[in-house]
């Protein structure tokens, strides 16, 4: 997938920066497809099967794909083979086939590249020193790209960013004239295909032109490269799909008959789809097609390149290869990987030729792999759901995703079957060959530091990942409908007061004023039963010997009030962190607290009442230590410091830090403090994964600046955060792994305890 260097607003914007490689597919599928049936002499019975079958297949794979989408969002993640959920085996695996299938595309594109420039130049069929002139091209152009493509990612959208709009506009106007000259003729659906006597050529053909499935993994990559929420991310995303691939299938379905009538498959001088071209359109509109069609086949081959550059540096970060491998040049781009891709094709069109039917079996072998490794995924995914939530909706998706899973590793088979010895067999010998690469070099170089995981996961090209994975359960809007704020009478406990004002003007939450007695025994009242005795007002039986408790809560009640702030109050009864634990499961989603107020009624926000409240609930806290810096007491969300340790977990805080920055216009800073190694080669890769997290947030419009410094996570925190006047801390609680478990509860204790802010702590509770 082309780098994509800002967000994309609609649908169309994602289907032109990422379709490239399946907007290319209808121009030379065809020619084997027609080969195999019209030499059989059986087109008339099977080919209209053959085609039918694909357009099933399409839908039923863009079906589940919408599914993949939607994971992506939701913080569940995607469905492929991820190392979260298969294990190490799974990444290693899946980038060898997707370093096949990069390499694959390259060879298949300028293949079909050259094909399509010798059909208006036959000279170059001829030989020259052994070899057809068309190779001497290939390899030219292969080296072209190769150069363009190491010369970075601005370069090669500059080179080919027009292509995919322009072979869209060619696919349309190729509908258009068909239907204009010979009318609607859908293929013909002939039951007789599927008798014995001739699924051998339907099921073959299906496989051939199948191929047209290559590329639709890439909008899954792309949701995260959207703007909008997260759920019109993964609509546009689906829309992009859809732009791409029902013109993929209407060109089938109108253009497919008319190649099929008017073209000659067995012409080795001129492709098919050329030969219907100068049928149907008027001159020159033949000619500019080709140049459509070398642009962007060129463009389909400078994606896979690139591609290949994000694997390299990501696995070069996950040590999985040596690091000259991903190592980066001037413009922020591995050269190497190309440059191996290139001489791996150039080995190829000096021996093999370069005749895309020679390599599109292989290649499609590659697509369908993958495709079947994703149904299946989702289909375990969504077993797995139906047995905890059994619906009729849920039942039709297992359906529909097994179907599309079946179809694709039937293509599979068949390919496999068909063409295992011209070809298909060496996947069998580099997928081990890789596999076995990758598990020596990790082996010889360790596992990871956490934040070189995190950047390698954001730069290889690993299926459905995001720039970064927002890793929460909770949707990113909204997220503040409830503000819990614990009170004991005491004028320090009330400091958070002022802080829930503000968040319930910015975001529209109700506020709940909180306190709790000790319990009562015996009691009548039944614990968790509750009365409502005045307007917003929740006590019950048992309470009425605490009407100062009562009246205390309707004055701060009827202040907060006056304000038109919506407010609600309620007195508990029992252990104060359980009685705050069982106030935030009901309904509320945020706790604004300050971490002592030892007077008024039994030190109900007591230290350890927080850490309590923060250990055993998912519920995130606004935490205040009111001290005589008036710093303390306030925050106007303006200057937000986010500390990072690279870890999955202590980036769940980033949909909140996003939140709060729209809402408020703060200033973010991304803090990590290294631990153990600080050399240059080692800051400069924590800075590049600030900068990868602080990159998806700019593109939200949050102004983000990065820092890596300290030696002493908590002591630098507060020193950053009193040298740079910030006015609210944002950590996670937990951080497995990390800069020597940087986000650890011991690290964000000695941050409360010297705070000079207010602090924002997401709580991760060990599942």
């Amino acid at each position: 997938m082309a780098h994509v260097s800002h967000k994309l607003s609609n649908s169309l914007e994602g289907a032109l920066a990422g379709g490239g490689d399946p907007a290319t597919s209808p121009l030379y599928v065809f020619g084997p497809f027609l080969k195999l049936i019209v030499v059989a002499g059986v087109a008339k019975i099977t080919f209209g099967a053959s085609l039918w079958l694909v357009i099933f297949t399409i839908v039923m794979v863009s079906a589940m794909y919408r599914l993949v989408m939607v994971w992506v969002i939701d913080g569940s993640g995607g469905s492929g083979l991820s190392e979260e959920e298969f294990g190490p085996w799974a990444v290693k695996l899946n980038a060898s086939i997707t370093f096949i299938e990069y390499t694959l595309t390259f060879l298949v594109s300028n293949a079909a590249l050259v094909t399509f420039v010798a059909d208006r130049f036959p000279a170059l069929n001829e030989r020259f020193l052994g070899l057809e002139l068309r190779a001497y091209l290939a390899i030219g152009l292969s080296l072209l790209t190769g150069w363009l493509v190491n010369r970075g990612p601005k370069m090669a959208a500059r080179t080919f960013g027009p292509a995919t709009g322009a072979v869209l506009l060619l696919m349309w106007v190729m509908v258009l004239a068909t239907l204009w000259k010979r009318g609607l003729q859908l293929p013909t659906l002939d039951l007789q295909a599927f008798s014995p006597e001739y699924l051998k050529f339907t099921f073959g053909g299906f496989a051939r032109i199948l191929a047209v499935m290559t590329g639709i993994e890439i909008f899954a990559n792309l949701v995260a490269a959207y703007d909008g929420t997260p759920r019109e991310k993964s609509n546009k995303a689906f829309g992009s799909l859809i732009i791409i691939m029902g013109t993929t299938a209407i060109t089938m379905l109108i253009v497919g008959p008319a190649i099929l009538a008017l073209a000659n498959p067995t012409d080795v001088e001129v492709s098919v789809f050329t030969q219907t071209m100068d049928r149907l359109l008027p001159s020159p509109l033949p000619w500019l097609g080709t140049l459509v069609g070398v642009a962007v086949l060129l463009s389909a081959a400078a994606a896979s390149a690139q591609g290949l550059q994000n694997l390299a540096v990501g696995l070069k970060f996950r040590n999985y290869v040596p690091a000259f491998i991903g190592r980066q040049n001037r413009f922020d781009v591995a050269t190497m990987p190309v440059w191996i891709e290139v001489g791996l094709v150039t080995v190829c069109f000096l021996l093999f030729g370069t005749r895309e039917e020679t390599y599109l079996a292989i290649y499609a072998a590659g697509v369908f792999i993958l495709l079947s490794m994703t149904g299946w995924a989702a289909a375990k995914r969504l077993l797995r759901q139906l047995r905890t939530n059994r619906s009729l909706g849920k039942g039709a998706s297992l359906a529909g995703t097994a179907i599309a899973a079946l179809l694709t590793t039937g293509a599979t088979i068949i390919i496999f079957a068909e063409r295992f010895w011209e070809g298909a067999w060496t996947y069998f010998l580099f997928i081990p060959i890789l596999y076995l690469f990758f598990t020596y070099f990790r082996r010889r170089l360790g596992d990871p530091k956490p934040a070189d995981e995190r950047m390698g996961l954001m730069l290889a090209e690993r299926r459905y990942l995001p720039l970064f994975k927002e890793d929460t359960q909770r949707p990113l809007s909204p997220l503040l409908e409830n503000v819990l704020v614990p009170l004991d009478g005491s004028g320090l406990a009330e400091a958070s007061l002022s802080v829930a004002r503000s968040v319930s003007m910015a975001f529209g939450a109700q506020i709940t004023l909180l306190t709790v007695i000790p319990a009562q025994s015996p009691s009548p009242r039944k614990r968790g039963e509750e009365t409502h005795s005045s307007p917003q007002i929740i006590s019950g039986p048992g309470y009425s010997a605490n009407g100062e408790q009562m009246l205390y809560l309707q004055q701060i009640a009827s202040q907060m009030e006056s304000s038109s702030l919506p407010v609600q109050t309620k007195i508990s009864e029992g252990e104060v962190a359980d009685a705050i634990y069982t106030a935030v499961s009901a309904d509320n989603n945020l706790i604004i607290m300050s971490t002592h107020g030892r007077s008024g009624f039994r030190r109900l926000v007591a230290g350890s009442v927080a850490s309590k409240v923060i250990q055993s609930s998912n519920t995130p806290v606004l935490l205040l230590r009111p001290t005589g810096n008036w710093r303390s007491r306030v925050t106007g969300f303006k200057q937000l410091l986010v500390a990072l340790d690279g870890s999955s977990y202590s980036e769940r805080v980033l949909p909140f830090v996003r939140m709060i920055a729209k809402n408020f216009g703060s200033q973010v800073t991304l803090l990590t403090v290294p631990v153990g190694l600080t050399s240059d080669t080692y800051q400069n890769q924590i800075n590049q994964y600030l900068e990868g997290v602080a990159g998806g947030l700019r593109q939200d419009g949050v102004l983000t600046n990065v820092l890596v410094t300290g030696n002493g996570p908590a002591r630098t925190i507060v020193n950053i955060s009193q040298e740079k006047q910030i006015d609210l801390i944002m950590l996670a609680t937990q951080g497995r792994g990390g800069f020597d478990r940087l986000m650890l509860g011991s690290v964000a204790h000695r941050v409360i305890e010297n705070m000079p802010c207010p602090i924002f702590l997401v709580p991760i509770v060990e599942e």
